[in-house]
This record gives C-alpha cells, structure tokens and sequence, in this order.
C-alpha cells in the first residue's frame, strides 16, 4: 500500500491545484442553496426569512414549470436518441469508404461543428432557416410556402433537436470509428469465406461488437437527460415559444436573472441538481454492470 502510495504521490500533487479551485467555487457556494429556503431579500443577504418548503411548494404549482419539464424532457430524449442513432449509421457508412483521403474529409466536416459555440451556430441558423434563407428556398422549389422554423411553437422543439444532432454527431463518430478500429478483420475475413455480404457482416458483427461501446454512450447521456441545452435554445427561442420551446435552465435563467425572484430560481435549479446527481449516479452503475465502465 506504501509503495503504491508513493508511486501515485506525484499523480496526488498534480491534482491539488484542480481540487483546490474546485472546493472553493463548486462547494464553498453550496451554502448559497439556503436561499431555496428563505424568501431571499438582497438587503438581508442570508438573513432573509426562513420559509421552508414554501418555494418548492409554489414552484410545483405553477402549470409553467411542469409544462418545462416536460419540453426538457421531450428535447433531451430525442436528443439522446438521434445522438446515437445518427452517429452509429454515418460511422458505418463512412467505414465503408476505401479512400482514406475522402474518409478523412468528410470525418473533418462533420466534425468541425462540434468546436463553434451556440452563439455562432445560431447566427448561422438564423440566416439558415430565415424566410429568404437556404432552407425555404429550396421547400420553395416544390410549391412550399416559407416556414417558420424558429417562430412556430409546434415546429421549433423538432428545429432544436435536429440542428443539436447536426452540430455534436461529429464527436459521436469519432468515438464509434474508434471502437470500429479495434473489431478483429479475420472476423470479415472468415464471413466472406462462408459468403457472407457486407450487409450480413454489418449485422452479425460489426453491429454486436459495437454494442457494448453503444450501450456505453447511452447509459452516460442519462445523465444529462435534464440538460436539454441552455446555450442553444437562449440563443434561439423567443416568446412565441416558450410554450413548447421553454426548458428549465431557460426557466431558472428568467426568474432568477430577469424577474429576480432569487428564492424560486434557486429552488428550482437545486431540484434540477438533485435529480441529474441522482441520473448521473444511476448511469455509472448501470454503465458499469452493463458495459464494465467504472472510473474508479
């Protein structure tokens, strides 16, 4: 155990640093959570009246926070289905490219969205979906009349989902060229001898040596399943709708920052918290039964 010790010591000093800067402005602000409980007033700071459970109480009742929980829901789920779904296929259809040199490129281009921000991906979208932009001008060839695809409450969630899996399905097929790399070739090898076609190898071998890294992604994007992306739908939606558009971090951010109804925002945001620590806890076990993941 000593020996041990000494040998991950310099690994422990490393480390330090980051633990440091971690425990004072991720734990230290934990105290700061008392103002879920309090009818916070910025004059009394902490002093504010206790009231308990009565934030919670009010949130609850509001017919808007369940309706964003549901929109967070709704978006985060198709989310976490086209993140693995879209990657999966177009890292099997580009491991069918022979030539490395178009392989490449076209991995480069699917992956270059992944390094913009929301901020520069939502200009472009803007310009994108804009009743003169590409998109309408080309449904304008078949007789269709401009959509609105940032401005109709029953058409933007669909926008939000689709333009996410556009922008981060590029890091997803990095990851599955990956683990595709590491499938043995005397496996095809043996299945063209028994003549097997590449879409019977696809299906017999890739696909079930692929499983455990798919399971594997799936599983950890539980944890983010309240995340339904702050950065985009603040940069994208609009009044016209929130009603289907409107998330909960969207929902903290406007009482909180706009209306300063501190105590009601921050209940809000510590029951988001407690359940994705309780997502996150329940995706590493199941991670690791399933795929064998641990950290630890």
């Amino acid at each position: 155990m000593l020996k041990k010790w000494k040998q991950q010591s310099p690994y422990h000093l490393m480390l330090i640093p980051s633990v440091v800067l971690v425990f004072i402005f991720s734990y230290i602000p934990f105290y700061g959570l008392i103002i879920a409980f309090q009818k916070y007033n910025p004059g009394l700071g902490f002093n504010s009246p206790w009231v308990g459970w009565d934030n919670f109480t009010h949130v609850f009742n509001q017919p808007n926070f369940v309706r964003t929980i549901w929109n967070t829901l709704y978006m985060s789920i198709f989310k976490m289905i086209g993140g693995i779904v879209v990657p999966v296929v177009f890292a099997l259809l580009l491991n069918e490219v022979l030539h490395n040199g178009i392989k490449r490129t076209f991995q480069t281009l699917v992956y270059i969205p992944n390094f913009l921000s929301w901020v520069i991906m939502a200009g472009i979208m803007l310009d994108i979906l804009s009743a003169d932009g590409i998109v309408n001008t080309f449904l304008s060839l078949f007789g269709v009349k401009p959509i609105s695809f940032l401005g109709t409450p029953s058409i933007f969630p669909w926008t939000m989902i689709v333009s996410d899996i556009w922008k981060g399905f590029g890091f997803g097929t990095v990851v599955y060229l990956a683990a595709l790399t590491s499938i043995d070739p005397g496996l095809y090898e043996a299945a063209v001898i028994d003549g097997a076609k590449r879409w019977k190898q696809t299906l017999y071998i890739t696909l079930p040596l692929l499983m455990p890294t798919i399971v594997l992604m799936s599983v950890l994007s539980l944890g983010n399943v309240l995340n339904a992306g702050f950065d985009q739908i603040y940069n994208l939606y609009s009044p016209v709708v929130y009603q289907t558009g409107d998330i909960i971090d969207t929902y903290v951010y406007r009482l909180g920052i706009q209306q300063a109804q501190y105590s009601i925002a921050t209940a809000v945001g510590l029951f988001k918290s407690v359940i994705s620590c309780i997502l996150v806890a329940v995706s590493y076990i199941l991670a690791y039964r399933v795929a064998g993941y641990r950290i630890f």
